[in-house]
């Protein structure tokens, strides 16, 4: 459904509370589009010209469905890590589909696939799996690990602990999947159908990334090479459950096996002006 007020179709944004959907909220809004903002908790809500906030759970089917009906365009962003999180999706994604969304943008992750070796990749998979079978117009969005959160894989000593060996990733700026998220939507039958790979510019090993982070933010962090069960042995201090640890241990496996190591123009073409190199995006996070 168009709003007749407004020259783009109204949009829902999942996830607006949280880095990445609040990017894509904000970037929305200064371009004058009418957004719902779909929330867990409708008091943490960015409050923007134009948007109303909707407390939609992923898996509460009824109050997506009436949080998203006469919306035209959807922004997915992934549900957050649990292990239930495909179930959540498709419950979400079957909503959209009940509530005549025309089309669902999906935060997905880069190599999804039945059998990544980063195991949170096989659920990204399952979830475009099921909106391809929904019949839902559609474009997924495949981003690589994020620049901005590498300065957090080390520890307080300085420290990336991971069996990475010398893989390399393709880290990417958060700022550049919100543009390119809000270009999409902007256009999306432009895109349906598409699968874009959103990478940064270079593929770096993580003695690289260690270097940049020490050279930009003058914090010294170096890259400690783990065994697979090494990294297992150093992070059962946390007790968390299996699942987690096998998220956790994988992304580093996936990196040394080449999985996160391919560069795209994707960000450009989505976006206009190239993707942001790790250092920069560290410079501006100050």
């Amino acid at each position: 459904m168009t709003d007749p007020h407004h020259p783009v179709p109204a949009v829902a944004v999942t996830g607006a509370t949280g880095r990445l959907g609040g990017r894509v909220a904000h970037r929305l809004s200064a371009a004058g589009v009418a957004q719902r903002l779909l929330v867990r908790d409708s008091s943490r809500a960015p409050r923007l010209p134009a948007a109303t906030a909707a407390v939609a759970p992923f898996a509460d089917r009824a109050a997506v469905r009436a949080a998203l009906t006469g919306v035209d365009r959807v922004l997915m962003v992934s549900a957050s890590e649990t292990p239930d999180r495909v179930e959540q999706h498709r419950a979400f994604v079957d909503a959209a589909a009940e509530a005549g969304v025309t089309h669902l943008v999906y935060i997905s992750f880069f190599g999804a696939s039945p059998d990544a070796t980063f195991t949170l990749a096989r659920d990204h998979h399952a979830t475009e799996e099921h909106i391809r079978a929904s019949g839902l117009a559609h474009t997924f969005l495949r981003d690589n690990l994020y620049a901005d959160f590498t300065p957090h894989l080390a520890g307080e000593d300085g420290v990336i602990r991971g069996p990475a060996g010398e893989g390399r990733a393709a880290v990417v700026a958060q700022d550049d999947i919100a543009d390119a998220a809000t270009a999409v939507l902007l256009a999306a039958p432009d895109h349906a159908g598409a699968t874009y790979d959103l990478t940064g510019p270079e593929a770096l090993t993580l003695d690289e990334v260690a270097g940049v982070i020490t050279e930009v933010t003058g914090r010294a962090t170096t890259y400690q090479r783990e065994t697979r069960e090494e990294a297992y042995r150093s992070r059962a201090a946390y007790g968390a459950p299996d699942w987690q640890l096998d998220a956790w241990v994988s992304t580093y496996t996936a990196i040394a096996n080449g999985e996160l190591s391919g560069v795209t123009d994707h960000v450009e073409r989505l976006t206009g002006h190239p993707a942001t190199s790790l250092a920069e995006v560290l410079r501006r996070a100050g």
